[in-house]
């Protein structure tokens, strides 16, 4: 066995004790997905598999094997049995590494004995996603961006793409500021099969302007799966003494306050911010997980993982 410390850097990413919880868990999809490769998903086509899902009338040509007898006995017709196929699941990741997603607060969960940023964070649940799945034998892409896509990589299955995924995430830096909506209009249209889209992100935009790009994915007939990721700081805000707020996105943008003055008003529009996607992800059938750093990430996977699993019965 290679030991830990002597494997590249991007295998970092790959937490032993994050897999460890999550590998007698998977991520099936809810909806119908297209795909070549037989799996564990529904799809919109339909063949003569396991699960029934209509009859048609019977024409020349036709396997006499599949028809049904007793439909013929009540109504003298031949009609033959259609069954809904399964198949392989394509996912896209798309993780926000805009400039804000720097932020890492004292109230952080460690790793490594450091507190993790938002975007630390949200690389581990990114390669432990992507780790899952590729293990589960479907198919995994990944989208950085912050104001604009910096690299798509299309969806494979294969093992050994699970490093270029790692590759891609180590080497990824937080730096732009955010324009979600634009590049989740773009994404939209360049995923051509239905799937799985997982966004990853602290979704500083317009909430308006962010349901509307979200409702693009759900248009074109993808499942969403949306990650709300946000430092406990940002939710809790518990500072107390005047104290210098920066810009992560915009340099040089940094404002002196007192923030007892204003954590009444902040923590409500922040309430109302996260109602209102909540609210707008019910409504289009999006499942939006609310996240904090302040918690262990291979602890809030599997948790999510485990709840996904036990609607789905």
């Amino acid at each position: 066995m290679i030991e830990r410390a002597n494997q590249p850097e991007y295998m970092r990413l790959l937490d032993p004790g994050a897999l460890a919880k999550v590998h007698r868990l998977e991520l099936i999809a809810r909806g119908v997905v297209e795909g070549f490769v037989s799996g564990r998903h529904k799809s919109p086509y339909k063949g003569f598999s396991v699960e029934f899902a209509e009859h048609r009338q019977y024409a020349p040509g036709d396997n006499i094997r599949d028809l049904d007898w007793r439909v013929f006995g009540k109504s003298d017709r031949y009609y033959i049995k259609q069954y809904i196929e399964e198949t392989n699941l394509r996912a896209v990741i798309l993780l926000d590494a805009s400039g804000s997603m720097r932020y890492a607060g004292t109230q952080a969960a460690k790793h490594d004995g450091r507190y993790l940023s938002k975007f630390e964070y949200a690389q581990y649940l990114a390669a432990s996603l992507a780790h899952l799945m590729i293990h589960q034998q479907d198919a995994v892409g990944l989208v950085t961006f912050d104001t604009e896509s910096r690299r798509y990589i299309p969806a494979r299955s294969r093992v050994t793409h699970l490093r270029a995924i790692l590759q891609e995430l180590s080497k990824t830096q937080p730096g732009g500021e955010t324009s979600l909506a634009p590049i989740f209009h773009d994404v939209a249209e360049r995923i051509h099969r239905r799937g799985l889209v997982v966004i990853i992100s602290d979704l500083f935009d317009d909430p308006d302007d962010l349901l509307k790009a979200l409702h693009h994915f759900r248009y074109r007939k993808h499942e969403v799966l949306l990650l709300h990721l946000m430092a406990e700081e940002e939710l809790t805000f518990p500072f107390d003494a005047w104290s210098n707020f920066e810009d992560l996105e915009v340099a040089d943008n940094k404002i002196q306050l007192d923030p007892r003055s204003v954590r009444s008003e902040y923590l409500e529009q922040v309430r109302k911010f996260i109602r209102r996607i909540e609210f707008g992800c019910g409504q289009m059938d999006i499942d939006y997980v609310q996240l904090s750093t302040k918690q262990d990430f291979g602890i809030a996977l599997s948790l999510y993982l485990a709840r996904r699993r036990n609607k789905a019965k």
